[in-house]
């Protein structure tokens, strides 16, 4: 029986854009296992109720609920030992750090920048909230946060030295091949790839090739994803 993922859509059904659903996507293709997604929206709460909470991902394994993205992993990594997600507890932790850092540093840094971008993929039915809930937390319009963006970006690639720096070293963050902390970052990526056209990567940054790569992985899940 396959798990089913319940997975924030836009307007367009197969436009699924979410940085924590798709870490749990690719947590999911790692573990080679089948999965049916469900598109959810930011006002249906109603369809999870079940979960306790109103947010995605959140998956239904044979009557079993789980949510968040670092709770599935963990969950997905206990059932199912191999193919291993972190190789054992020391790259546990190293990948709870990675989480950490994207979730505090990146996240914010990418809404800066694509923010206006996703409200014209929302559902209709979701914009009033989007706006209204992006601006609160901004302080801003959305338009005023998005403004000068082409100025801003190089802050934000900035900020991914680091990764630069070891993935001309290795080519995964995993070391000779792809573990979640590849799936924590590469999910969060896949989030603007989706949304918007703005170009937060330099096509000869060792990040973007680095993301080419595991787009290509699990039959091209990445690569085959529905983008504006």
């Amino acid at each position: 029986m396959s798990i089913i993922l319940h997975d924030l859509a836009g307007a367009d059904p197969d436009l699924r854009f979410s940085p924590y659903c798709w870490r749990t996507r690719f947590a999911l293709a790692h573990k080679g296992l089948p999965v049916e997604t469900v598109p959810w929206r930011f006002t249906d709460t109603a369809s999870i109720a079940f979960s306790g909470q109103g947010r995605v991902p959140v998956i239904q394994d044979e009557g079993r609920v789980v949510f968040d993205s670092w709770t599935i992993a963990e969950y997905l990594e206990e059932q199912m030992p191999a193919p291993t997600l972190f190789g054992g507890p020391t790259g546990r932790a190293h990948a709870l750090l990675i989480n950490a850092w994207v979730d505090s540093a990146l996240l914010g840094a990418i809404a800066r920048l694509i923010v206006r971008d996703l409200l014209d993929v929302v559902d209709p039915a979701d914009r009033d909230y989007f706006r209204a809930s992006r601006e609160a937390r901004f302080g801003a319009t959305l338009e005023d946060v998005q403004a000068d963006r082409e100025q801003r970006v190089e802050g934000f690639r900035a900020l991914l030295i680091p990764l630069r720096l070891v993935l001309r070293r290795q080519p995964w963050l995993g070391g000779a091949a792809p573990s979640y902390a590849d799936h924590i970052l590469g999910g969060t990526l896949m989030w603007p790839r989706c949304v918007s056209r703005f170009p937060l990567l330099a096509e000869d940054d060792p990040v973007s090739e680095w993301h080419g790569r595991l787009r290509d992985l699990y039959g091209g899940l990445g690569r085959m994803a529905k983008t504006v």
